[in-house]
Order: structure tokens, then C-alpha cells, then sequence
């Protein structure tokens, strides 16, 4: 069956009706109105399918259903054929009104798709994203790949569309057949986790690899994150490094040269406000702001521009630096206007603002407006660095690494990198990826670089969908959310898989796991352990103990308490052990050790005082109780010589306080 096709059928599954999508009001949630409409990776644009050299020779042209098969000479085959028995009557002109006719059926459906997804984007309001959604279909119905794989991610997830995974891994499996690498990644996550049909990591496998052949990039993600870590391949540190740079290189190449903002990453295990890592929360209005100032485009670059100007009417040293970089770059709000950054820059340093001071740094690297003068740019570097302003530090790590303007050095090159990656700088972080890799100014880590690589990834537009998952969960559409932070998951990101384990355990799902959820949440809590996350390590020991997913096992438990105290400094992990120790689980039986911890986890978190306070109140009592079971009063008495403890006179002492004690209780009864 062609897509086009298949996705009516779909579509009357999903009760929207094409052309007129009279029901799409009713189906689409009011909770679903309120999520954030991002075009993630899978709405990602033609650009993204950038082939790395290593996988450019197994790249093959696929020929797509649901448009007109080409013979060998390029027309469509029943034309050909025509051609062929008509060859002598059928004038040149045909072809080229037939060719004509094509092309402008081609730019009707990209403008179409185009104005499709910017409608999405952009607007919330209820009657603009059906209008969305009607030229979404229509490109889909006229044969649109992009616009079939934009309505199959939104079925599967729940994004703006009533989910239906049914419908969707149907039109994935019709779309990966004409070689969609979007399609094939999906296939790849759902039979990796089950979803939607049955659980079968081989299939997995191999729809990953097809999808990253194609130059998917999030198929990249995925196997690196496998090949590093041995989940269902060999542990293999340089297949990792191949797949984590290839995405790498991506994000690098698109990542805005002052930074960018990543979106929240809310831990759903931290439950008092669900307080994200720098313990704040975007609310949906907010983040649609900073979206507008973030992208480009003609409404976005208005918005920002218009309050930048705002903020620097009112004095604002930071505004007036982000607006000689908005004339710098030049855009749909402002010309590109060196002259004019140069003014903005200029009024920023002079107030000792760093990005002003970085603005004119690189005006002189790259003579924007002025001569290039390394000196001077080094100099302006230089006091942007020295305010802890990280564009500074990392541009000083490239002129060092580059040699301009000063001697070539790549350990100095390697400090600013460092200092700027400590801030999380993508292009530093990527830069040090790229010299550990190589051996570059260091001892070559592939570990380390595939580390540097991993970070650099997990910054790609990709992050977004963190923000749609939140604001499901906490519209409580817990299928949505579940589904969204599985495939965050599966790329690896540690909050998305202590999130997963999280709704596995204390939500319910009404998708058709196909095996048990606490099973399912004990291998993301292994996962997000294994990246250093302390609650998560505490919760495996907590898994083995309970017997959750597994068998008790309380040596594995007592070994994962072990683990969180001494490598995370985690209180509760050594009032864990503490407590096993005490009663002899998974270790042997060792009141001092359990004393030791106690005091421990005590020392490390005033929350645990209290609980310490009572537990080792409780094992001083238990241990009275102990001595005196296993005592024998009579024979202490008779040790206990009263003559060497109270001299010669003992009696006498003994009725002196006697009859003090006399006197005291007769002037109370008295009194």
C-alpha cells in the first residue's frame, strides 16, 4: 500500500478527515493544546541527512512509493512506455510541460509542508493549528514524505495528534519500506522497547543501523550510546566514537557561536515542586518567549529585537551587546550591519560587559567592520575571560590552537577549553571531543572523547522534546509522557531514563507493555545509575532488596548501597547499609560498622539526624537489653566491694544520705 494511502487510512483512524479535518477539534485534547509544539529531529529539515566519510560508500538512492516509478530514463514509467510506442508523434514539448507541470506539483507541496509546520510552531491558538494540520494533510495526502513522518511521530507520541500507535507503527512501516531513516528509527525504538508490537532487539538493530546509514541522526545517538555501554553489542569504545561524532559534528555545526539555551530537564524523581537541576521550572509562556528570541525568522527576530531594545533603553549592558550580535549576524528584523554591531559592542565594553568585550574581539579576529588586529582581539578576549565570560575563554582556546596572533599552544589552547566546557560551551566541549579523539596537544582517550562527544549530542534540537514530555506529564497524559521520555532514553540521557524508570514505577500506563513494568524500570534505574546517578543507584539497591523485578538479593542490594555511599556521598545509601549491617542482610552481622554508617550519613545530611538519632537510640537500647539478658546480677554484686569504693565508713555515707532524702521528702509534705 503507497504512504499516501496508507495515511488515510490512518487518518480515519484517528477520526480526522481530510480535506476538511471537521473533527480535529474534538480529537485533539485541550491538554495536547497546551503542549509545546516543537519540530524535533523527526520534523528535522532535508539538511540534517549530512552522511559522515565513513558511511558515505554505503549510501544507496531510494526510490519513494506513492509517486510515479522512473524507468531508466528518468520519466515515469507509463510515460516511458508511451514514449517508447509513440516515439515518432509524441512532440519534445510534452516532456518538458509534463517536467513543468512536476515541478510546480513539487513547490505546491513544500509550501504546503512549510506552512504547515510554521504554523505549528508558532501558534497555539486552537483555530490556526487546524489550518496547520489541513496543509500538513493535504502534503501528506499529494505524496509529501516529511509531512507522512511529521503525522506518524505526532501519532506515536501523542504530540498534538490523538495518540495511536497502532496507526502509527502502520505508516512507519510503509515509510521505512521506502527508505525513510526517520521511519526506520522509530521501528528501531519501538521493537527495541516493545511498543506497538513485539519486543525483538535484533530488529531493533538492524532498523538503527539502516536509519544511520541513511544519516539519522538520533540513530547515531542511539548506537553510540549502545556500542559504549555493550547494551545488546559488543562494548566497542571506537564504533561509539564514529556514531557519537557524527551527531556531534551536526550540533556543532549548528550550535550559535555565543551558546545556546538548552531546554529544562525536569526530574520527576525530585517530587517536592518537581524542581529541575538548577531548581527552576520554565512555565510554557516563557519558554515559547525564549523560543522566539532563540529561532530565526520574521515574527522571532521582531520579538527579540523589541525587547532587547527595551532593555537597552532602560540600560541594559547585556541587551546592548545581544543586539550588535543580532546586527552582526543580520537577519529578518535588522540588516546585517557591521558598522552598526560595532556602535552596540562598543557601548557594551565601555560598560565592562563581557559580551560587548567578546563582540569586538571577534570584529577584530575576522575584521568585521574594522582591520583584522589579532593584538586587539586577543586583548578583548582577554577581559571577557577574565570576567569568567566562557565565549571569551573558548575563543581564547582557538586562537591558541590556531596560532593566530600568538604562538601555537595546545595545552594553554586545552586550559580555556576546559574552562569554557566547565560552563557547558558546546563548541569547547566539541573541540576537546575532537583533540582527545585525535591525541591532539594530549594522550589520546577515546573514552574520554566519546564522553565529550556524548555531551555535545545531548544538546541537539533533539533536547526540545524534554519540554513536551514535562508538560504531558504533568497534564497528567502519562502515555504521552512515558512514550517521549522512553525515546529520550534510548538515546541516552540520564534524566530521561531515571524519568522513565519513575513512571514505570509510581504511574499507570495504559499502553500494552510487553514485559513487566518493574522489570522494565529496573533496567532504566541500571542505566541512570550507571551514569552516576545517585537516587537511581539507591533504587536498584532498593529493587534487590524488595525483590521489585527480580529476585531479593540482598548481597546485590547491600553491594549498590555500597557503591552510592562511597562514590555519590549519598546519605540515605549509608543509612541503607547501616541498616543492613545492623541486622546482618547481604553481609555480616557488625554493630560498630552499622554505628560507623550511622554517624555517616548523619555527618553528611542534617535530614538524616533525626532517623540516626532514633536508630542508634534503638540499637543502644537493644544492646542494654542484650547485656542484661546475658548477665548474671548476682555474681556483679558480689565483685562490686564497697569498702575500696567508699573507704571504711561506707555505712555511715550510706545513712547521712538516707536520712538527707528523709528530710527533703518531709519539708515538701510540709510546704
Amino acid at each position: 500500500m503507497a504512504p499516501h494511502k496508507l495515511l488515510l487510512f490512518v487518518l480515519l483512524i484517528t477520526t480526522i478527515t481530510p480535506p476538511s479535518l471537521a473533527n480535529t477539534d474534538s480529537n485533539v485534547t485541550q491538554e495536547q493544546n497546551n503542549q509545546t509544539e516543537k519540530e524535533d529531529v523527526e520534523s528535522e529539515d532535508d539538511n540534517l541527512s549530512l552522511e559522515p566519510e565513513e558511511l558515505k560508500r554505503y549510501q544507496v538512492n531510494v526510490e519513494l512509493k506513492g509517486e510515479p516509478a522512473l524507468a531508466q530514463n528518468g520519466q515515469p514509467a507509463a510515460i516511458a512506455e508511451e514514449v517508447g510506442n509513440n516515439a515518432e508523434i509524441l512532440p519534445e514539448a510534452n516532456t518538458a510541460q509534463q517536467e513543468t507541470v512536476k515541478s510546480k506539483e513539487e513547490q505546491e507541496i513544500e509550501d504546503l509542508y512549510n506552512n504547515g509546520t510554521k504554523i505549528l510552531k508558532r501558534s497555539r491558538d486552537k483555530n490556526l493549528r487546524k489550518e496547520g494540520y489541513k496543509l500538513l494533510v493535504k502534503a501528506a495526502d499529494l505524496g509529501s514524505t516529511k509531512a507522512m513522518e511529521r503525522i506518524a511521530y505526532a501519532l506515536l507520541f501523542g504530540d498534538q495528534l490523538p495518540q495511536n500507535v497502532t496507526a502509527a507503527r502502520d505508516l512507519f512501516d510503509a515509510l521505512a519500506e521506502n527508505g525513510s531513516h526517520k521511519a526506520q528509527t522509530a521501528l528501531g525504538f519501538m521493537y527495541a522497547t516493545g511498543i506497538g508490537g513485539s519486543y525483538n532487539q535484533p530488529k531493533a538493530l538492524v532498523y538503527y543501523t539502516f536509519a544511520a546509514l541513511g544519516g539519522n541522526f538520533v540513530a547515531h545517538m542511539i548506537l553510540g550510546y549502545r556500542y559504549l555501554n555493550g547494551i545488546n553489542l559488543p562494548q566497542h569504545c571506537e564504533a561509539a566514537l564514529v556514531h557519537y561524532r557524527t551527531a556531534a559534528k551536526y550540533v556543532a555545526d549548528n550550535v550559535a557561536l555565543n551558546g545556546e539555551t538548552l531546554p529544562e530537564k525536569v526530574r520527576l524523581t525530585e517530587r517536592a515542586g518537581n524542581f529541575s537541576s538548577n531548581g527552576q521550572i520554565m512555565e510554557l509562556d516563557l519558554y515559547q518567549y525564549f523560543q522566539l528570541i532563540a529561532e530565526k525568522g520574521d515574527l522571532q527576530s521582531q520579538k527579540a529585537f523589541y525587547y532587547l531594545s527595551k532593555a537597552a533603553e532602560g540600560g541594559s549592558a547585556n541587551a546592548l551587546g545581544f543586539l550588535g550580535k543580532m546586527y552582526s549576524e543580520g537577519n529578518e528584523a535588522v540588516p546585517q550591519s557591521n558598522e552598526i554591531a560595532l556602535i552596540y559592542y562598543r557601548m557594551a565594553a565601555e560598560r565592562d560587559n563581557p559580551i560587548g568585550l567578546t563582540g569586538l574581539g571577534l570584529a577584530y579576529l575576522y575584521g568585521k567592520g574594522v582591520s583584522v588586529d589579532y593584538e586587539e582581539a586577543l586583548r578583548y578576549f582577554k577581559k571577557a575571560a577574565d570576567k569568567g565570560w566562557v565565549d571569551g575563554q573558548f575563543q581564547l582556546g582557538v586562537m591558541h590552537y590556531t596560532g593566530l596572533g600568538v604562538k601555537r599552544d595546545y595545552k594553554i589552547a586545552i586550559m580555556y577549553f576546559h574552562q569554557a566546557s566547565q560552563a557547558g560551551h558546546a563548541l569547547a566541549l566539541y573541540n576537546l571531543a575532537q583533540m582527545y579523539g585525535s591525541g591532539t596537544g594530549v594522550v589520546r582517550s577515546c573514552l574520554t572523547a566519546v564522553e565529550l562527544y556524548k555531551n555535545v549530542c545531548e544538546r541537539g534540537q533533539w533536547t526540545e522534546r524534554f519540554l513536551s514530555a514535562y508538560f504531558a506529564y504533568k497534564e497528567n497524559d502519562i502515555d504521552s509522557a512515558f512514550l517521549q521520555y522512553l525515546f529520550l532514553a534510548e538515546q541516552g540521557y540520564e534524566t530521561a531514563q531515571s524519568n522513565t524508570a519513575h513512571v514505570l514505577e509510581y504511574e499507570q500506563t495504559s499502553l500494552n507493555l510487553k514485559i513487566d513494568c518493574y522489570h522494565m524500570a529496573l533496567i532504566y534505574w541500571n542505566r541512570a545509575a550507571a551514569q552516576g546517578y545517585s537516587y537511581a543507584r539507591i533504587k536498584l539497591g532498593d529493587y534487590y532488596f524488595y525483590g521489585r523485578g527480580t529476585k531479593v538479593d540482598y548481597e546485590t542490594a547491600a553491594i549498590h548501597y555500597r557503591l552510592a555511599a562511597e562514590q555519590q556521598r549519598s546519605a540515605q545509601a549509608m543509612f541503607n547499609l547501616a541498616y543492613m549491617y545492623e541486622y546482618g542482610l547481604g553481609t555480616e552481622q557488625d554493630l560498630h560498622l552499622a554505628r560507623r554508617f550511622y554517624n555517616l550519613a548523619a555527618e553528611t545530611s542534617t535530614d538524616a539526624y533525626i532517623p540516626v538519632f532514633l536508630a542508634l537510640f534503638k540499637l543502644g537500647a537493644i544492646n542494654f537489653i542484650h547485656s542484661v539478658q546475658y548477665t548474671n546480677l548476682s555474681e556483679v554484686w558480689k565483685q562490686i566491694h564497697l569498702d575500696r569504693l567508699l573507704r571504711r565508713h561506707w555505712d555511715l555515707c550510706l545513712i547521712m544520705i538516707l536520712s538527707l532524702l528523709l528530710a527533703v521528702l518531709t519539708a515538701y509534705r510540709h510546704g
